[in-house]
């Protein structure tokens, strides 16, 4: 469907092919262009499964994001597996299983009691549009989630899967995290200039990836 729009073969495989080679257990993607940092990470997470099969946990902001992630990742791949774990929000591969959940801590019923020991990865994907007027302080507000935060801290969606999973990809574009290790790709220029209405906008202001 967006086969025009999609990575180039050869520029997924050495992205993929970074993360791979990449020593950190838990690596920050901050770029700016999500649709395509996710299907990096995937691409990354789907090859892992094959090398160390067990539970890989997809954790997404919240519903919508997942839905946009599933029509628009960079590489149809990706846009069909997202798109059969919708519903399920659970999908065998090979002998792995995929699972998918949301920032809130009431979405993580199929992912909270699986065996640590067999889980291998997870990704986390929180949206690039960043409101400086809402901090992760309110989240507490916004999504009755205290006991997340009182057991893993702020960024509790991360802090809880970095505990288990031996592996993890975090895709949040303005964000610090401790403990995470930040990779940059060559083939995404780090700042977007565009003119609206002829008014020039830098990398600033966000738009959301077509």
């Amino acid at each position: 469907m967006n086969s025009k729009k999609d990575l180039d073969k050869s520029t997924l495989y050495e992205a993929v092919k970074a993360l791979v080679e990449h020593p950190s257990k838990h690596i920050h993607l901050n770029q700016q262009k999500l649709f395509t940092l996710f299907s990096v990470a995937f691409q990354f997470i789907l090859f892992r499964s094959t090398k160390h099969p067990g539970h890989y946990i997809i954790r997404i902001e919240d519903a919508s994001l997942a839905e946009k992630l599933a029509k628009k990742a960079k590489d149809d791949t990706t846009r069909r597996f997202i798109s059969k774990l919708l519903i399920p929000r659970r999908l065998t591969y090979g002998n792995s299983t995929f699972h998918l959940d949301y920032f809130p801590l009431a979405t993580w019923g199929t992912t909270k009691d699986l065996p640590r020991e067999k889980i291998q990865g997870a990704i986390i994907v929180k949206n690039t549009s960043h409101n400086p007027l809402i901090d992760e302080a309110d989240f507490r507000h916004l999504n009755s989630d205290d006991q997340a935060i009182s057991l893993f801290g702020e960024h509790y969606y991360l802090n809880s899967l970095m505990e288990i999973a031996p592996k993890t990809i975090t895709i949040a574009f303005n964000e610090i995290y401790e403990g995470l290790e930040t990779i940059s790709f060559e083939f995404i220029e780090d700042k977007i200039e565009r003119l609206v209405d002829g008014v020039q906008i830098s990398d600033d202001v966000q738009f959301e990836e077509d």
